[in-house]
C-alpha cells in the first residue's frame, strides 16, 4: 500500500490548476524527445528488428502528446475531487494517487533516454514494466476517488501495455544489444545524410 510521500510528490499547485497539470507532462515529454534528438531516434527505431504490429515512428509524437494531456487532466480531476471531499479516506487516496502519479511520470521520462540514448533495452524494459504496474495501481486508486479520472488515464495504461510488448519484443529480437545491430551506409549524395541499416550478424 503506497502512502503519500511529500518529498516524492509534485507540488499541490500543479494538480490544482488544470493548465499546469495538463501542460507539465506534455512539456516534459516533449523536452525529453528533443534532447534525445528526434531524427536519430527515428533512425534507430527503423534500423532495429521489430516485433509484429509496430507502428510507424511518426505515430509516436502525436499519440504521446494526447496521452500526456489526458494524464495531466486525470491528475487534475483526481486531486481536486479528492481534496474537496468530506471523506478522510478519499482525501488520503487522492494524496496517495499524487505520489504514485509523480513516480510514474519519472519512470515514463527516463524510458526514452534508456532505450534510445543509452541503448540499454534491458533496463528500459524493466523500467516500462515497473511503469505499467505503477500506472495500473494508480488507475485503481483513482477509480475510488473519481471515475472520470480513472477512465481518462485508461488509454495511457493501454498504450503502456502495448509499449511494453514493443520494448521487450525489440530487445529480444536484437539480442538485448542495440550497439551491434546498426551499421552506417555510405553518405547519400542526394540527401547528404547517412542511413542506418540492420546488421543481421
Amino acid at each position: 500500500m503506497t502512502t503519500y510521500i511529500p518529498s516524492l510528490t509534485l507540488p499541490a499547485q500543479v494538480f490544482a490548476q488544470p493548465a499546469a497539470s495538463i501542460l507539465l507532462p506534455v512539456a516534459l515529454g516533449t523536452s525529453i524527445g528533443f534532447v534525445i534528438r528526434p531524427k536519430e531516434t527515428q533512425d534507430t527505431y527503423i534500423a532495429l528488428k521489430q516485433p509484429p504490429y509496430r507502428p510507424p515512428p511518426q505515430v509516436f509524437g502525436p499519440v504521446w502528446t494526447v496521452l500526456y494531456g489526458l494524464m495531466g487532466y486525470s491528475a487534475y480531476r483526481a486531486w481536486n475531487t479528492g481534496m474537496s471531499s468530506f471523506n478522510p479516506q478519499t482525501i488520503e487516496l487522492a494524496k496517495q494517487g499524487a505520489t504514485l502519479y509523480t513516480i510514474q511520470l519519472g519512470l515514463n521520462l527516463i524510458w526514452m533516454p534508456l532505450f534510445f540514448g543509452l541503448k540499454r533495452p534491458i533496463e528500459a524494459t524493466a523500467d516500462i514494466v515497473a511503469l505499467t504496474g505503477v500506472t495500473g495501481y494508480l488507475t485503481y486508486i483513482w477509480s475510488q476517488v473519481d471515475p472520470v479520472a480513472a477512465w481518462s488515464i485508461a488509454p495511457y495504461l493501454g498504450w503502456l501495455s502495448f509499449a511494453t510488448y514493443l520494448s521487450a519484443g525489440t530487445g529480444y529480437l536484437n539480442g538485448w544489444n542495440f550497439a551491434d545491430k546498426e551499421t552506417s551506409a555510405p553518405t547519400d549524395r542526394g540527401s547528404g545524410t547517412n542511413t542506418k541499416y540492420v546488421n543481421e550478424k
